[in-house]
């Protein structure tokens, strides 16, 4: 009985609306990876890693919910250290996957029996880390502070350097939206913002003129606009583009149904399972279904944004932030690359594509964002002077 009650007084304190709409994106998910045939070289079932990296989320989550965000925040030095060794790692001893999303990154690291990219994990510690900086800088009035927006910058820069030295820029654009949601959460001023996105504007042209951009990222930017006018590029450095936009096309508005869709059966989008997922609800389901699938995401984004409204503080309002930047820069730069309207840059949709780190991590950072709504009234927000310190104290 005891037990029971307890179970009770948990899912009482939880946000069951959120819990739902992940529950929905799970089950999606998992229907549209059922229907992907087998890897063609190992045999293994996109389906059954998926159910497994479900589970490992759902127990992270579960876990993460049940020690307050502020207790996991105040061992960031443990977080951070943790972070920057498995990425100092991976440089050293990380392993290639091919095809993914048309780049050679070195972003895994075998672990024999699967693989694991630590760039998922360090998104998730990311989102401590980061908030946790801007918390103790709010806490002592240097949000303002021109030398501390910089130092935030810095932090923000560290693991985008890391990701890019990987050869896996789509992790870096990933982190860097991470980064612009969560400052602008805390209140940055806006020039600062300014600043930042006129640097890029002129940082840019530049990085392309001197060669920054690799020959193979110039071309996957360039044959996005031009699928159709060059026939020897397009093959070469679209093709996946073609038939990613062909396969959602075929599908109209019902689609052509789940395990009876020819192009999805053949393998005709490479990397389907993964970076072009949403070409497989666009054939199977048709616009019925890519509906779907965006509404929930939309949903799932709309309700983080009410629960980090309702953060007790900003620790908890930036946490949540990072886990939206990062869900939707996400599902905008995967869903724009499969209807080529961006290039591809090897960015995932989130829940839905197959990768056991990824799809597990991302439950981790919903486990985190449902601890800040568990804590919504733990903390008061008046706060009193110390009679000796002089430091701000919470009561």
């Amino acid at each position: 009985m005891q037990g029971l009650k307890t179970v009770g007084e948990y899912a009482r304190r939880t946000d069951k609306l959120y819990w739902f709409l992940m529950l929905a994106v799970s089950a999606y998910s998992l229907l549209l990876l059922r229907t992907v045939p087998p890897d063609p070289d190992s045999g293994k079932s996109y389906f059954a890693t998926m159910l497994l990296a479900v589970a490992v989320g759902y127990l992270g989550a579960v876990v993460l919910t049940l020690v307050d965000y502020h207790e996991i925040a105040s061992f960031w030095y443990i977080i951070a250290g943790f972070c920057l060794f498995l990425m100092l790692y991976t440089l050293q001893f990380g392993i290639s996957v091919q095809n993914s999303g048309g780049v050679n990154a070195k972003a895994w690291i075998d672990l024999k029996v699967t693989t694991f990219q630590p760039s998922e994990l360090v998104k998730i510690g990311f989102m401590v880390t980061f908030g946790k900086h801007l918390a103790a800088l709010e806490e002592r009035g240097l949000l303002k502070s021109p030398l501390h927006v910089v130092l935030l910058a810095c932090h923000a820069l560290v693991p985008i350097a890391l990701v890019h030295l990987q050869n896996d820029d789509g992790a870096g654009i990933i982190f860097f939206c991470m980064f612009v949601a969560m400052a602008f959460a805390a209140g940055i001023q806006l020039r600062y913002f300014a600043i930042l996105f006129a640097g890029i504007g002129v940082a840019l042209p530049l990085a392309w003129k001197y060669d920054v951009f690799s020959y193979y990222q110039k071309q996957r930017i360039l044959v996005t606009y031009h699928l159709d006018e060059s026939l020897d590029i397009a093959r070469r450095y679209g093709y996946q583009q073609i038939q990613g936009r062909t396969s959602i096309g075929s599908g109209g508005l019902l689609g052509r149904g789940l395990f009876q869709s020819p192009r999805v059966n053949s393998r005709m989008v490479p990397v389907q399972e993964s970076d072009y997922i949403f070409s497989v609800a666009g054939e199977q389901l048709g616009f019925i279904g890519c509906l779907i699938l965006i509404l929930l995401l939309v949903f799932l984004l709309w309700r983080t944004l009410a629960i980090a409204r309702k953060s007790p503080d900003l620790l908890g309002r930036t946490i949540c932030m990072g886990f939206f930047g990062m869900i939707a820069s996400q599902m905008l730069f995967n869903i724009g690359m499969c209807l080529d309207l961006l290039p591809v840059v090897g960015i995932t949709l989130p829940f839905f594509s197959a990768g056991g780190s990824s799809a597990a991590c991302l439950y981790f950072g919903f486990g985190l964002v449902q601890n800040v709504y568990m804590h919504r009234t733990s903390t008061d927000k008046v706060k009193l002077k110390h009679p000796l310190s002089g430091s701000m104290v919470r009561i």
